[in-house]
């Protein structure tokens, strides 16, 4: 204890793309007891970027490649099966004065005698002076989330950049879209050689050379796009329904601006091929701190040599107390389970959480307790994330409310019909009428307040 009265952690880890959750099972394993902010708004969600990646291919241990949001289940759950404690909140306010160092998550002020930051990177913007009017509404920065809504469905679409990302996106958007534009600024494309192959071999994809997007237009929903010749100024119509970005990232350093050293970028300077940043006690990993590599498996890399940073430091001051496992060997986590696909054969009209239209239309119809629909699509990052959160909100009120999931991909005309832009939507439904819909990752708190209304929980 502190003389606030405090118990103090031994480490907080900030971030939990495959920085944070590395960083945290080598805490873990050295029984360091880690408390890991997972994130959940600022600065992106939890999981990092790979959140919002179909198939990683360069990820070793994976010969056939696996999902992003999948690899990151699988970090977290090594992660907490060694003993890492979660919360699932944004950091707010990061105080690194003196130690112990405090972290403000979730309205509580935990301190911590060392801190490592694997908050990432955030995408970036264009800024076109239509931007606002179309967001959600054709422009989007996540082509693996939405690409797979309605609007998109056989309509010209285009991404813009020419990194490892942008030819990802525009080879995931083939599949839905009758024709993508990749929009890059130079005259060669920066992609691996494997990754650029691949779009240039492939014929539903046009590369738009020295071309850069000047503004959008259209109705309620994006129609065109202005392209600026780079080097001759001219500018052009292009047509398309959506518009998604593929521009870079912006490191995630504001809860710690003045209080540590960072580069002309932005980017946390640490000591050359280390991860202590310019305070003691203080360490970086993965992209927050890697302004050239940005790749899975260095930010994982950087999460190993952070924890073993932190661990000898803690232990050359006399600072860690340590936690042993109980048992020595913690339970195998085993297969995730996924919700079965609800038919007349498993339909049950009091479960919580179900999934498909079978089971909509069954509650749609036949329930009186207010009804969570999220909509959802197989590779959408923030779609992992969020359904946790709900299905909580959906066992913390006891059964007073229930929940279905409808994968977009599956039943796209429920999509359709439900005017569904974007994963994650969600839609509350009581006693057959829309009350709310949420777009995006959102609150707990939200959610459970929006059905404590409808069923008369008192504020």
């Amino acid at each position: 204890m502190t003389a606030s009265g405090l118990a103090v952690e031994n480490l907080v880890i900030v971030g939990s793309g495959p920085a944070g959750y590395t960083a945290a099972i080598y805490a873990a394993r050295a029984n360091l007891s880690p408390l890991l902010i997972t994130g959940f708004q600022d600065g992106g969600i939890p999981g990092g970027q790979l959140m919002t990646t179909t198939h990683v291919e360069n990820f070793p241990g994976f010969p056939d490649g696996i999902l992003g949001p999948e690899l990151m289940d699988q970090m977290k759950a090594q992660a907490v099966r060694w003993g890492t404690r979660l919360v699932e909140a944004d950091a707010t306010a990061i105080d690194l004065s003196q130690r112990p160092y405090r972290i403000t998550a979730e309205g509580q002020t935990i301190e911590a005698q060392a801190v490592i930051l694997a908050t990432g990177a955030s995408a970036n913007r264009l800024g076109l002076p239509s931007e606002e009017q179309f967001w959600s509404r054709g422009i989007s920065a996540c082509a693996i989330c939405d690409g797979a809504t309605p609007q998109f469905r056989q309509a010209e679409l285009a991404v813009v950049g020419g990194g490892d990302s942008a030819c990802e996106e525009a080879v995931y958007l083939t599949k839905y879209g009758s024709h993508v534009h990749l929009i890059v600024r130079g005259d060669k494309l920066r992609a691996s050689g494997a990754m650029a192959d691949r779009v240039l071999a492939n014929p539903a994809i046009t590369v738009h050379w020295n071309r850069q997007v000047a503004d959008a237009s259209g109705g309620d929903w994006l129609e065109a796009i202005t392209l600026r010749d780079a080097q001759s100024g001219a500018t052009e119509e292009l047509a398309i329904k959506g518009l998604f970005y593929a521009i870079g990232h912006t490191p995630n350093t504001r809860l710690v601006k003045g209080q540590l050293e960072v580069d002309g970028h932005g980017y946390l300077v640490t000591q050359p091929g280390r991860p202590e940043t310019s305070r003691e006690g203080v360490y970086a990993a993965g992209d927050v701190a890697d302004a050239e590599w940005r790749q899975g498996i260095t930010a994982a890399g950087s999460g190993c040599q952070a924890a073993l940073a932190a661990e000898r430091w803690l232990t050359h001051h006399n600072l860690a107390v340590t936690v042993s496992h109980e048992p020595v060997d913690p339970a195998e986590v085993g297969e995730p389970t996924r919700t079965a696909e609800s038919d007349a054969s498993n339909y049950d009209p009091n479960a919580l959480w179900q999934k498909g239209g079978f089971a909509l239309r069954k509650l749609y119809h036949d329930s009186n307790k207010p009804l969570l629909v999220v909509y959802t699509s197989p590779s959408c990052g923030p779609c992992h994330v969020l359904k946790p959160q709900l299905k909580r909100v959906l066992d913390e009120l006891g059964g007073a409310a229930q929940g279905v999931e409808i994968d977009i991909e599956a039943d796209q005309e429920i999509a359709e019909q439900a005017g569904v832009t974007g994963t994650p939507t969600v839609q509350l439904f009581h006693n057959k009428e829309l009350k709310q819909t949420f777009r995006g990752v959102k609150q707990r708190r939200e959610f459970k307040a929006s059905i404590e209304a409808l069923i008369g929980v008192p504020a």
